[in-house]
């Protein structure tokens, strides 16, 4: 007779119990990037909605910006750094293929044998990982689980590129997950269209770079983000609508249940037009943090979650329904209650 192996449970609720960010200090305006890309600030601010972003400094890196961001929130949940169970980091801009980061992260902030793992879904990373945390919490796996979304995105921009050039900054934004005595994550929705992954993309891999480096040495181009910013307008802003009400359905409330919506800072046209569709009541307030911060995938939620909080357009213990897209083609949604300022 085979062996019995023992199972494990966990919570019947998890929730966000802390929120911490960084962001760079060096602010980026719309005129200072226009120019290789012979645009200007009207433009800019007429097709996506950005005003400013920020860039990071010589001394500022994913692993910095994640440990900062953290710290913060660990303190915001009110817990002990070795009460932490596991770290994941959602990034695109850890240009490492190995290790990841998360041990790194684990290590700087003075953890000691955390599990700690990278995940790469683009702009929807930090929901995929909000997810994984939430399940991993009610299964028994961990106790408590740091999620993390940091990018470095001026790493990986041709600054020549009318296509992204303008559209993205650096930053981070990290949450703690842990039990609840009510539930404060929904159920998530998520999934990916891979047919049509050319839409956001990198260039060409690495060593096809490499080989074009032995064929022409210093003429060699090196790789770049790039987009389809029309192909991915017209998916994000008219069919992820169906995401967003499952996700309102599983969790079992409605719109007009909603506090605030926390979409992705992918486009300000974007934002208005999914605000638009999913009809949602004048009481629910719409983060905008893109108008300041531009678009920094994976970190872009928890950000924008902390600017409606600092404003006092959303507070603690509203209902907020999360929804983020991106490279793959990946999206993730699912109901949150707000947790409180980073203290």
């Amino acid at each position: 007779m085979p062996a019995q192996i023992a199972s494990s449970s966990g919570a019947a609720n998890t929730a966000i119990l802390g929120l911490g960010v960084y962001r760079p200090s060096r602010i980026v305006t719309n005129d200072e990037v226009a120019g290789p890309i012979e645009s200007s600030d009207e433009w800019i601010q007429t097709r996506s909605g950005i005003k400013t972003r920020r860039f990071c400094g010589p001394d500022e890196t994913v692993l910095t910006m994640a440990i900062d961001a953290s710290r913060s929130a660990i303190e915001s949940a009110g817990i002990a750094v070795d009460q932490v169970d596991c770290v994941i980091v959602a990034t695109s801009t850890w240009l490492l293929l190995t290790p990841a980061a998360a041990p790194q992260v684990a290590s700087g902030l003075g953890m000691k044998a955390t599990a700690g793992f990278d995940i790469s879904a683009g702009c929807a990373g930090f929901c995929h990982a909000l997810g994984l945390a939430s399940d991993m919490v009610k299964g028994g796996t961990a106790r408590h689980v740091l999620v993390i979304g940091v990018e470095k995105l001026t790493d990986t921009l041709d600054f020549t590129d009318r296509s992204t050039a303008f559209l993205f900054g650096d930053g981070a934004g990290a949450v703690v997950v842990g039990a609840s005595e009510e539930n404060g994550i929904g159920p998530t929705v998520w999934g990916s269209e891979g047919e049509s992954w050319k839409a956001i993309r990198q260039t060409k891999d690495w060593m096809e770079f490499f080989n074009e480096i032995d064929d022409q040495g210093t003429d060699a181009v090196r790789p770049y983000l790039t987009m389809e910013g029309t192909t991915v307008f017209r998916w994000a802003a008219h069919s992820l609508e169906k995401v967003c009400r499952e996700a309102l359905d599983r969790a079992g409330v409605t719109t007009e249940d909603l506090d605030a919506l926390v979409p992705h800072q992918a486009n300000g046209r974007i934002i208005e037009v999914m605000s638009r569709v999913l009809k949602l009541p004048d009481t629910c307030a719409v983060a905008n943090d893109i108008v300041e911060t531009g678009n920094t995938s994976a970190a872009s939620i928890p950000l924008a979650m902390e600017t409606m909080l600092r404003r006092g357009e959303a507070k603690k213990g509203d209902t907020a329904l999360l929804i983020a897209f991106g490279a793959g083609l990946s999206y993730a949604s699912q109901v949150v209650t707000m947790p409180g300022l980073p203290v």
